[in-house]
């Protein structure tokens, strides 16, 4: 089974490796194992926006549950090189998480407008191809640090002001700090 995409130009799709429903056996368990080489984590790492993904590992099964859904159960291990928010220097983080998902037959999609968060986030829809590359990709997307940031690197308060004209600080625009200055000048007379 491929873990490019079909398609190379397809940006979308940085590691795929589908596996047809049609194929799988209905009475028994289907292991997968993902190891995507150097060129295929350097585009997982492009589209995730990562400065690289030392290492990347995703392994587990589809089992079947019931008469035509699929839950796949995998186990996600990432070394990733992400640039930190700060200084802008490589930080390093380890993902080690557990994966599930729930492809359920016959599952509707909701159809526009507002809707409601899904109490089980683990429930997505079956179609013809369950694809392991495509849940990696996902799961590590969502694993990673939102905002990382090396061990030395603080966050101090950023101050922005035209040229000649005082700064505004948060002391300075809170709404009652003339109302405690106030105060204490009416407690001493």
């Amino acid at each position: 089974m491929p873990e490019t995409p079909e398609n190379e130009d397809d940006a979308s799709i940085p590691c795929s490796h589908p596996i047809r429903v049609a194929d799988l056996v209905q009475r028994r368990e289907t292991p997968f194992e993902i190891t995507p080489d150097a060129e295929a984590r350097a585009r997982i790492a492009k589209a995730l926006g990562a400065l690289d993904i030392r290492k990347l590992r995703f392994g587990g099964r589809l089992r079947p549950a019931g008469k035509r859904d699929w839950v796949l159960e995998g186990q996600l291990g990432a070394t990733v090189r992400q640039s930190c928010i700060v200084t802008l220097e490589p930080v390093t983080t380890r993902i080690d998480e557990k994966v599930v998902r729930r492809y359920i037959a016959g599952m509707a999609l909701p159809d526009g407008g507002e809707t409601e968060m899904p109490e089980d986030e683990t429930r997505e829809p079956l179609g013809a191809v369950i694809d392991p590359g495509a849940v990696m990709v996902e799961s590590l997307a969502l694993a990673m640090p939102l905002y990382p940031r090396a061990d030395a690197a603080e966050h101090g308060a950023q101050v922005y002001a035209p040229e000649g004209a005082e700064p505004l600080t948060d002391e300075a625009i809170r709404p009652f700090a003339g109302l405690e200055d106030l105060k204490r000048k009416l407690e001493k007379k």
